[in-house]
């Protein structure tokens, strides 16, 4: 096995995913694991996802294949075929993961469920990542990021109140359940490391989901409030009051709420001095007790008398304006980025968080987002961009399972690898 640097240095991974479950693996190799991502021969459907480099449509141009199969290496083969599942399970007995997203059954259909694996390597973990879970009455239903996102509950609660609910542009629900896979497969891991035992890790997209909105049941069973869309206001914490989260300024919105309370008092004083100081408060604000403010009797009526005057205060100033006046005056807002806002961060920059990613097949060099933690021993890195179609075929079937050229040969006429 190739080592490599990183808390999973020693470890591989069979990444037998799609789109449902790229990030899982991906995650795993930033770590440090050795993750091959096993694509059908001609490649990866997905490869056709967009968008893609200088918007050419080609399956070696995805990016969105570069962005979820970075530090991946990359093999072609047909797990249907028999020759295929030969090459496999001698592929098994090295690996330490194996992650996938198929249906339920299908990898139990060829010989390929945990049950059968673990007969060829007992101590494989294997982490199935599927819309619904691997049991239960939805188990074989199909689902696209839209449906989990509804089915999740996290579209209810996004949107406007007067209009349906609404999808997160970005499909989501998909990047949650790999994330979520990701952390289940390391709590395997230390399971195995003390028991010597590998187990099954079983991921349901729409459970990932609806732990984003957790905080759901708690505001049921203290006020008696139902979560609901509220567009750019916060709702349901107190007495059905809405606090508006999203202001317009000159250039975009920043984030800034009103609260009471002792935490809320230093940032409410502050900004009511500073509309002093551009003659914008009004009197009933000068006289306003904030130390007796408490949220939980509020109104709306005296909501929207506050919010009225700080968002003309806000529309006077460009958001980095804001966000530097606040932190001089110990306010508690931030702006609202945008996806340029983003890479030029200055605080993203000072931490090396962007990196970039040498392509030599397009002759230039990517921008991706680095490491998303820093570990001062085994630290998080960016080895290499994601594969081409069977890029490490000779590395794995020639140079690890010591199969010859002209098996290589027959093996690609017949559509195996």
């Amino acid at each position: 096995m190739k080592q490599q640097k990183g808390l999973l240095g020693s470890y591989r991974v069979l990444d037998l995913t799609n789109e449902k479950g790229f990030l899982c693996g991906k995650i795993l190799a930033d770590i440090g694991a050795d993750v091959i991502k096993i694509e059908k021969p001609g490649g990866d459907e997905s490869r056709s996802l967009g968008p893609f480099y200088h918007d050419i449509p080609d399956p070696e141009k995805s990016l969105y294949w570069f962005a979820h199969n970075l530090n991946k290496r990359g093999i072609t083969l047909d797990i249907e075929s028999r020759d295929g599942q030969q090459i496999f399970k001698k592929l098994v007995q090295t690996a330490d993961f194996i992650i996938e997203s198929y249906t339920p059954d299908y990898l139990d259909k060829l010989g390929f469920g945990y049950t059968a694996l673990s007969k060829i390597n007992p101590r494989v973990i294997m982490t199935s990542i599927t819309p619904f879970g691997l049991d239960g009455p939805y188990r074989n239903y199909k689902a696209t990021d839209i449906v989990v996102m509804a089915m999740g509950g996290l579209m209810y609660i996004t949107g406007n109140p007067d209009q349906p609910p609404l999808r997160i542009s970005l499909p989501q629900a998909f990047l949650l359940a790999s994330a979520h896979g990701a952390a289940a497969t390391m709590v395997a891991h230390f399971y195995r490391e003390t028991s010597g035992e590998g187990q099954h890790v079983d991921v349901s997209a729409q459970e990932c989901v609806l732990w984003e909105i957790a905080n759901a049941i708690p505001l049921w069973e203290l006020n008696q409030n139902i979560l609901r869309r509220a567009g750019s206001y916060m709702t349901g914490r107190w007495t059905g009051t809405k606090q508006r989260l999203l202001w317009r300024c000159r250039d975009g919105y920043v984030l800034f709420y009103v609260l009471g309370g002792a935490f809320g008092v230093k940032t409410n004083k502050a900004i009511v001095a500073w509309m002093e100081e551009e003659n914008m408060v009004p009197e009933y604000l000068k006289a306003f007790n904030w130390e007796v403010f408490d949220m939980a009797n509020q109104t709306q009526e005296i909501q929207e008398l506050i919010e009225v005057p700080i968002a003309g205060l806000f529309m006077k100033y460009t958001k980095e304006e804001l966000y530097n006046e606040a932190q001089k005056r110990g306010i508690m807002l931030c702006p609202v980025c945008t996806s340029k806002d983003i890479l030029e961060n200055t605080q993203l920059k000072s931490r090396d968080f962007w990196v970039e990613v040498s392509h030599p097949e397009l002759s230039t060099s990517i921008t991706y987002p680095g490491a998303f933690a820093k570990l001062s021993q085994t630290p998080l890195t960016i080895k290499h961009r994601a594969p081409l179609i069977g890029e490490h075929n000779l590395d794995i079937y020639q140079g690890e399972l010591g199969l010859s050229h002209s098996e290589l040969t027959a093996l690609q006429q017949r559509g195996v690898i």
